[in-house]
């Protein structure tokens, strides 16, 4: 490839905008056959791409302003690149144009009622109260079954609801194009970084203010489905949390054998202040997530 070619088409390659730079010159200049100066491109054009084009020897000095070092190469590279650039901007476009999350009535109703249900933890009157509702669908698996079987039942249907929401609740997708357009934007920074193009970081700095509003996306989509997943497990916690340190009947077994801890009352400390129950919940919780996520092929994670 010629030379010239080859240095538009880095040019492009580095700034994806560069190609739109010098399609307004090459239109300007009447396809290379006349000269162009600053002020007849300067509404088109930065001065950074007027001062790039000129330092690779793109554009070169005339009689009386620039004209392009070869205009048939500069034709042959935009033509080449056109393709790639016009999938690159509506690659650009689609990021840029992502559709926040828009929550419904029910979803801030169901973030206002777990907020309420946490009050749980610290209130024994509203604790109790869960508590007693839950009892009447677990209460009878917790009559036939050892405790710790009855928390690994909770821990299984809590990891299987909890994933068919994420899978429902969550666009994936988009989750991908907001981490994609975080991804874009640090390896252009990276690269004007290493070439020193103070040009590029200003420019690049600029989207990554505008792209702000990325992150509040992406808690959005996140904590979508956080919010059912609470108004659903916070009662079965409750519930637990009742049957162990009210005055219900004893929970059968009164102990529970823990790997490297050994046999322990249900609401003793095993890690720092973490009960036992809390533990042996989450151990189970965690076990039982993945081979649901296994079985059922759900990804709960952008790729």
């Amino acid at each position: 490839m010629a030379r010239t070619a080859q240095k538009v088409e880095s040019l492009i390659a580095e700034d994806p905008a560069m190609a739109d730079a010098l399609s307004v010159i090459y239109e300007r200049t009447d396809e290379g056959s006349d000269e162009v100066q600053w002020q007849d491109v300067s509404d088109d054009l930065t001065s950074g791409q007027w001062g790039r084009l000129i330092e690779k020897g793109i554009l070169v000095d005339g009689i009386h302003g620039f004209e392009l070092a070869d205009p048939d190469e500069v034709a042959d590279a935009l033509d080449d690149s056109g393709s790639a650039t016009t999938s690159t901007t509506s690659s650009s476009s689609d990021v840029d144009d992502i559709e926040t999350t828009t929550w419904s009535k029910w979803d801030k109703l169901a973030a206002v009622a777990s907020i309420g249900l946490f009050l749980g933890y610290s209130q024994n009157g509203i604790r109790a109260a869960v508590g007693q509702v839950v009892d009447v669908v677990l209460g009878p698996i917790d009559a036939a079954l050892p405790f710790y079987v009855v928390i690994m039942i909770v821990a299984m249907l809590t990891g299987l609801y909890t994933t068919l929401l994420q899978d429902n609740l969550m666009d994936m997708e988009k989750m991908s194009m907001y981490q994609e357009r975080m991804k874009d934007i640090q390896k252009r920074q990276k690269e004007a970084k290493e070439k020193g193009d103070e040009q590029a970081m200003e420019r690049i700095r600029q989207e990554q203010m505008e792209a702000m509003g990325d992150q509040t996306g992406m808690f959005k989509e996140q904590f979508r489905p956080m919010v059912w997943t609470m108004f659903i497990t916070i009662p079965a916690f409750l519930w637990m949390y009742w049957r162990i340190g009210s005055n219900t009947p004893a929970v059968v077994p009164n102990k529970l054998v823990l790997p490297m801890v050994g046999a322990t009352g249900w609401s003793e400390g095993v890690i720092g202040p973490m009960m036992a129950w809390i533990v042996w919940y989450f151990l189970c919780s965690m076990a039982f997530t993945q081979l649901i996520r296994k079985a059922l092929n759900i990804q709960t994670t952008p790729t």
